[in-house]
């Protein structure tokens, strides 16, 4: 039997820490989870025609990604600079006009698109008109059926995503993953009113005509709402080596359970069971046990 096909769309870029660089970018942290969680994933992105993009296809496809849909483009490959601020806070530089900005939509990419059961992309990669034209002709060219999830993780960075963004990209999502902090912002910018998280996820639900919404709490568990059910898990108590790709590993699980028609309570506890395993282990793209693994 085939394997879903499972796309995580948007930056893949290097993180360059003070010990080191990293390869990273959400959508490219979910495709590798989607692998994980026995998926046929691929990533939609672009690189340079550069020695960092050499390195960085060269990367992704020694963790087992498919990289066929990685263009190679004019413009430097994407690096986000991380620095150590006071009490060993991270501080985030996002260069700008790099590929990732500049993702072509090809007829290969809109042949994908009809034959992705699952994407998976977030507001970051929208902030230049052209990786977000590309991310919206995908999406309009996934076929309509409810069988196919498109999954919208909002994942708000800094300056760069707007309300058209977010609406947007709502507008064409059934899956809403989201955090309590952004819940907040969303809810202002959407002048959804007062209440307690819950009403305010099913007031997004209802607007937008969602399927599920994923609401993450970190510390104090997570949500996923149904228009009939609403499933809650406490986060476990882990020894944590770094919070980094745990939660595209969370999406990436669930998307995995939901596509074999797992009851949500049930794929809600493996996805936090992954996520709390790759809190234990260092970098975004840690190797599942045996356990984990679907």
């Amino acid at each position: 039997m085939n394997k879903p096909i499972v796309v995580g769309m948007g930056e893949a870029l290097w993180d360059v820490l003070p010990d080191g660089k990293k390869i990273g970018g959400a959508p490219a942290n979910f495709a590798f989870h989607a692998g994980q969680a026995g998926m046929d994933s691929r990533v939609v992105s672009a690189v340079g025609k550069d020695a960092l993009g050499e390195e960085a296809l060269a990367t992704l496809e020694g963790k087992g990604l498919n990289i066929e849909a990685v263009a190679r483009v004019d413009f430097p490959t994407g690096v986000v600079n991380v620095s150590l601020g006071e009490q060993g806070i991270p501080q985030y530089d996002i260069c700008e006009g790099v590929a990732w900005d500049n993702i072509p939509f090809t007829p290969a990419l809109a042949n994908l698109a009809s034959q992705a059961q699952a994407v998976c992309w977030g507001s970051l990669a929208q902030r230049n008109e052209v990786s977000r034209k590309t991310i919206f002709s995908f999406l309009d060219a996934m076929p309509s059926d409810e069988e196919r999830l498109k999954v919208f993780d909002i994942n708000l960075r800094q300056q760069f995503y707007t309300l058209e963004i977010i609406e947007a990209s709502c507008r064409r999502a059934n899956v809403l993953k989201i955090n309590d902090e952004e819940l907040v912002l969303v809810s202002e910018m959407l002048r959804l009113g007062a209440g307690s998280p819950e009403v305010l996820c099913r007031s997004l639900m209802e607007r937008y005509g969602l399927r599920i919404l994923v609401l993450t709490c970190g510390a104090n568990g997570s949500y996923v709402f149904t228009p009939v059910e609403t499933s809650y898990r406490v986060t476990p108590k882990v020894q944590v080596a770094d919070t980094v790709g745990a939660g595209d590993s969370f999406t990436a699980t669930l998307v995995g359970e939901l596509l074999r028609n797992t009851p949500v309570g049930v794929a809600h506890e493996h996805a936090v069971e992954v996520a709390a395993y790759v809190c234990t282990q260092q970098g975004a793209m840690a190797e599942w046990p045996d356990s984990l693994r679907m």
